[in-house]
């Protein structure tokens, strides 16, 4: 880990960077994968099953069967946890839903914005060593709520060709249509193009390694909409003299284990806060299943010790963390002050993996510095919006002459003549 303490505002833009990853070899092998896919459909899905995941798949769909038999694989336990998150997600998203406005802007003219879901839409979800089965939760749900009429599924076999059974539960639990074995690029490039089996879709979602990301960035060539550029997971922790040190190591470390090119950060005005974490930190990755990838993530981490909040919430804005955690007394007086995140845990109880889980807010987040510029997924990313407008004879004769001599001025005589008719 590197520590630094009370750096000046002028290194703060090399402590920020994150690592780059070559993309000059990923690009070439997706561009090769995408043409074995448009070329050769199921075929080459089965394919790169045996050559990426080891796994030997006669037919990427997901029978009824193999779902039936999933859900009696589940503890019971588990089921509900995954029923008491949906609700929770539910609750949050149907809230976001908005009444029609009809706006007058001028007497005789109406003008409103209707939403429309995005009619089919891809929802990728990494398997292997953590089948992230909530984030099933996390892009389903909405895109029910949002009225999507077909919601297809991809993700990656394990080496006998079987999808881990929580994440069939949650796939039909929230109403997914149709569940696919295949993962990596090759199945961004299926829900691209569509297959034999697999539909195209218009819009795809989802968390994914650097080929995965690099395929849904090369998806939108074709004309496929994304949710939003993606990176490694990350999360920034600020905190004051009364945060928990235990609380924030374990915060640093949930993230640590997704993967080892995680982004962890710390920062405090404490000294003795400071101290205590990064021996927290120490002590408890020893004890972790997935310390390897932790361990690494551990590597390329930061610990910033600051003068003051306003300079943590200042460098936290800079680097537009994924999540951000104010393990701060305070914390209401800072929320203005936050400007770049895409979701923020406020106090010492609220741990960032209740928004990964079950508090309700979407986990779905811009990383990489795209919080600058996008927000995490929401009902808002399944639907598009479309304005209406209504003009009548009354409303056009008071709005006629402005339109006529905007035209006009612009050189454009056509779009002033299709006024100019009417009111004659």
């Amino acid at each position: 880990m590197k520590i630094y303490r009370y750096p000046t505002k002028d290194t703060w833009k090399g402590l920020v960077k994150r690592p780059v990853l070559e993309q000059k070899e990923i690009s070439g092998l997706v561009a090769e994968i995408f043409a074995e896919v448009e070329k050769n459909g199921d075929e080459a899905l089965v394919e790169f099953n045996k050559k990426f995941d080891k796994a030997e798949t006669k037919s990427v769909k997901v029978s009824d069967a193999e779902i039936k038999d999933a859900e009696k694989r589940i503890k019971a336990d588990l089921k509900e946890a995954i029923q008491q998150a949906k609700e929770n997600i539910s609750i949050f998203h149907a809230s976001q839903k908005q009444d029609i406005q009809k706006i007058e802007t001028t007497k005789g003219v109406v003008c409103w914005r209707e939403s429309r879901a995005v009619e089919r839409v891809g929802i990728y979800i990494p398997g292997g060593t953590a089948p992230l089965f909530s984030t099933v939760l996390m892009l389903a749900v909405p895109a029910n709520l949002a009225g999507c009429k077909e919601i297809v599924l991809c993700t990656p076999p394990d080496k006998n060709g079987n999808i881990n059974p929580a994440i069939l539960y949650a796939a039909k639990l929230c109403g997914v249509s149709e569940i696919f074995k295949t993962g990596g690029a090759q199945a961004v490039a299926a829900m691209t193009f569509g297959t034999e089996s697999i539909p195209a879709v218009n819009k795809i979602f989802g968390p994914g390694n650097q080929f995965v990301v690099a395929g849904k960035e090369y998806a939108q060539r074709y004309g496929v909409a994304i949710d939003m550029p993606a990176g490694p997971s990350e999360v920034l922790v600020i905190a004051d003299e009364q945060a928990v040190p235990d609380f924030c190591a374990a915060d640093l470390l949930s993230q640590a284990e997704h993967g080892s090119d995680s982004q962890v950060v710390f920062m405090t005005t404490d000294l003795k806060v400071f101290e205590e974490t990064i021996g927290a930190v120490e002590q408890q990755v020893k004890d972790l299943p997935r310390n390897e990838f932790a361990g690494k993530a551990l590597g390329n981490s930061s610990f910033i010790l600051v003068d003051t909040l306003e300079e943590a919430l200042a460098f936290s804005n800079l680097y537009a963390p994924e999540h951000l955690i104010l393990a701060i007394k305070d914390f209401e007086k800072y929320i203005p002050m936050v400007q770049n995140a895409g979701s923020v845990f406020l106090g010492n109880y609220s741990c960032e993996s209740a928004g990964d889980y079950a508090s309700g807010t979407n986990h779905t987040l811009p990383t990489n510095g795209y919080a600058k510029n996008y927000s995490g997924v929401s009902l808002d990313s399944f639907v598009k919006k479309i304005t209406f407008q209504h003009l009548s004879k009354e409303g056009l004769q008071n709005l006629g002459k402005t339109i006529e001599l905007m035209a006009e001025a612009e050189g454009l005589f056509a779009h002033k003549n299709a006024v100019s008719i009417r009111l004659k």
